[in-house]
This record gives C-alpha cells, structure tokens and sequence, in this order.
C-alpha cells in the first residue's frame, strides 16, 4: 500500500445534484446561500448530464483551507439534495470512486468518462463575495 501526503490535495469539489424543478429551486437558494458564506468557486449550472455526473448538477470548487468550515455547513444544510465531495489529486477516477464523501443519496457515476490521471488542477479563483458568517 502507498500512502498519499495529504498535500496530494490540491483542491476539493462538491457537486450538488438537482432531480427536477422543486429541487432545482432548493438548489438555487442554496447556490445563493453558500456565495454568501463561503470563499470558493460556483461552477454554471448543468441541467443535462455532464461528464461523469448522471443528474443535473453545478459544481463547488474550493481549498483545502475552506474544507472545515464548507463541509460541515453543506453536511446540515443541503436540504435533502444529495452531495458528492471529492479531492483533487491528479487522479479523478479515484478521487471520485474512491476518495469520495457523499452526502444523502449515492448517485452512479460514470466511470468511463474519467481519465485516471490528468494535469494539476489550476489555482481556485473564488468568484464569490462572503457577506455572512456560516
């Protein structure tokens, strides 16, 4: 067994997934909530299946820094939707297979769509504004 520094993380992901209109709109207030809180990056929203996602989703990109206060927020916030974290390793397959924390329900995920390993992953530009504490 090789063991991995935990510096291998570059980043993490959350992708919080959406099943039809009622929890898209659950979604939507809580996009606005986590900008409000949080210092990450919001990726755009994805109605239709992408990548190796098999519902709709957007994607939260953050530090590892912003992982203790994030996560537990998510964990008790998400309201019901259901919530897949993964660190950026270099090596999305596992990362998202293997390394992964999910919240509520255990969605598949297409496994072929994922490379084993790719390019670090470039610096996170927050594209939010904090106002409130979480």
């Amino acid at each position: 067994m090789t063991l991995q520094p935990l510096d291998a993380i570059q980043s993490y992901h959350a992708h919080i997934y959406f099943d039809g209109p009622d929890q898209r709109r659950i979604a939507e207030v809580l996009r606005e909530e986590i900008g409000e809180r949080f210092s990450v990056l919001i990726g755009r929203w994805h109605d239709g299946l992408v990548g190796p996602h098999t519902r709709p989703m957007y994607q939260v990109a953050f530090m590892p820094a912003e992982f203790a206060r994030f996560v537990p927020w998510i964990m008790i916030n998400r309201q019901g939707l259901a919530v897949l974290i993964h660190p950026n390793t270099g090596q999305p397959k596992a990362d998202h297979l293997t390394h992964a924390i999910w919240l509520g329900e255990i969605l598949d995920i297409n496994a072929s769509s994922l490379p084993d390993h790719h390019e670090p992953e470039p610096e996170i530009a927050p594209n939010t504004n904090p106002t409130v504490k979480p």
